[in-house]
């Protein structure tokens, strides 16, 4: 995946027109972007930062089917994620694990109430199901997690979920993508919509922030998948449209692992003001989150609230024997879900569905609104039946289903922190026996290696600092502060690989401290 290869295929055929170009590079336009290219249609996708840069990178971490969406009787949303959540098990085990989840019982009569819910939602899942869900006692409930609380418990309640590395999900996407015949290319923001003489959308006019460079590309279905930005491209198409996206802003904060001792996952069903909270092992650490709060404005940079920061410390608190202060955060980062603007304007955030809907407007501009990580291969699914009828193309399967994703590999148990990359560790162990050097660490606090950042820039596209810290490894939201450290080690092989000199370096570390310190709690 080579950004100059895909700007050829711009340049060298100016007159080309496109069966789909998708404005997104995030889980949507990627999972549009894989199903298009690999039922063999001329595809681009462009994004206008990086891949995965906002909402996608800043998830739970969990490929899920929704408990609590099960509650709330959106039995259609449930099923359909319990599907997608098997599939994407199946296609992409090198980033997708069952994780075991416990629902710790304080009151006698929740056991019974948790214990035949998650039964349902066990059925539900039928033959992609990761595990029987069980009632435990009191003392297996302490064996599995022992930092819980252990005053007034009851027992406990396992299920059994997906969880997954969101932006390493994303690049792998991408490089199916190139794998099946298309491109995809970041810093390559759309400024216009192109319209023919009958008023119908025919392409686009984008910018090249890399090169400063403006381009037109024409298309026979454009796809609006921006995620929370596509009311500013909607715009494009008709200046009075109407918002259809609430943002809802959920953060979370990475602590270390003592605090929650274990493999299992702990979730709490009913928090102080009703939602769910997670804590979660990844990466050697623990996801904490979320919350579910209403925004006015998407932004690409959101940050966390005092009172959300309060919110997840507290309730955490409530659960764990070792209770985490702000001086044990590692990073806190936050996201903005792209929720479907409701009819009723007084409905909390929390109560508005996470299903996912296609909107095509008068001039053949298609817009998914809404969605989720887990049901990112559906949506990508819908998105492309409706450009075939929309853009008049040639009537073909969707064949992502049952498709290996880039990377593909079921063993990959003595990978270690490499396993992200399946079957593309071969290759990148090759270039350790070219240069020993590169099997040197980055910083002695986390496990990523020299020959990462080499393989970034060459395979993965990396074109900054950040690219590398925040989404090809997840240095950043593991341990802010490790990854300012790390900072002008990476500038410098980047710097090598890219060409360009000590200015660039000096720049790009100054530029990433200061981003970076924002994912850093005082």
């Amino acid at each position: 995946m080579k950004r100059t290869e895909s700007l050829r295929a711009i340049l060298h055929s100016a007159d080309k027109i496109w069966d789909v170009v998708v404005i997104g590079g995030g889980a949507t336009g990627l999972g549009a972007g894989v199903d298009a290219a690999s039922r063999g249609f001329e595809t681009l996708v462009l994004e206008q930062y990086d891949f995965a840069k906002g909402t996608s990178s800043r998830s739970t971490k969990l490929v899920h089917g929704g408990v609590r969406y099960l509650a709330a009787g959106d039995i259609a949303m449930v099923l359909e994620a319990l599907n997608e959540r098997g599939l994407l098990l199946q296609n992409a085990p090198h980033l997708v694990q069952n994780m075991k989840f416990i629902i710790p019982i304080y009151e006698w009569w929740d056991g019974p109430f948790y214990t035949v819910g998650l039964k349902v939602y066990d059925m539900m899942a039928g033959k992609l199901g990761l595990g029987p869900s069980i009632h435990i006692s009191k003392e297996e409930t302490m064996k599995a997690i022992p930092n819980l609380v252990e005053k007034d418990l009851k027992g406990g309640v396992i299920y059994h979920d997906g969880q997954f590395d969101d932006s390493r999900l994303a690049i792998s996407l991408a490089q199916t993508i190139t794998d099946n015949g298309g491109y995809v290319l970041n810093n390559f923001g759309v400024t216009g919509l192109i319209k023919n003489e009958e008023g119908m959308i025919s392409g686009v006019q984008c910018f090249d922030s890399e090169n400063n460079k403006s381009y037109s590309i024409k298309a026979k279905v454009v796809v609006n998948a921006t995620g929370i930005f596509v009311d500013s491209i909607n715009r494009m198409d008709e200046p009075a449209h109407k918002k259809t996206i609430v943002p809802s802003q959920g953060i979370h904060i990475i602590l270390d692992q003592s605090f929650l001792q274990g493999d299992s996952a702990i979730m709490i069903p009913k928090t102080a003001d009703g939602r769910v909270l997670f804590a979660v092992p990844w990466h050697g650490k623990v996801v904490v989150g979320t919350t579910d709060t209403l925004v006015e404005n998407p932004e690409i940079e959101p940050r966390a609230l005092d009172e959300e920061i309060k919110f997840i410390l507290t309730t955490a608190g409530k659960y764990l024997a070792k209770k985490p202060k702000r001086k044990d955060v590692l990073s806190i980062f936050a996201g903005l879900r792209p929720l479907a603007a409701p009819e009723d304007k007084n409905r909390e955030t929390k109560e508005i569905s996470r299903s996912h809907r296609l909107i095509i407007s008068q001039s053949g501009l298609i817009t998914m609104i809404g969605g989720k990580w887990t049901t990112f291969r559906k949506m990508g699914e819908d998105i492309v039946d409706k450009a075939i009828l929309l853009g008049g193309l040639k009537d073909k399967e969707c064949v992502t289903k049952n498709m290996p994703i880039h990377g593909y590999l079921k063993n990959h148990k003595n990978y270690g922190h490499l396993h992200v990359y399946g079957s593309d560790v071969p290759k990148i162990k090759a270039l350790i026996s070219q240069d020993p050097e590169l099997a040197e660490k980055l910083h002695p606090d986390l496990p990523y290696l020299k020959v990462e950042v080499v393989w970034a820039v060459r395979e993965e596209m990396a074109r900054t600092i950040e690219d590398f810290l925040a989404r090809r490894t997840r240095a950043l939201l593991l341990d802010a502060r490790a990854s300012i450290a790390m900072a002008p080690l990476v500038a410098e092989i980047m710097a090598d690989e890219l060409g360009y000199r000590r200015k660039w370096r000096k720049e790009q570390v100054r530029l990433y401290t200061e981003y970076a310190t924002g994912y850093i709690l005082n």
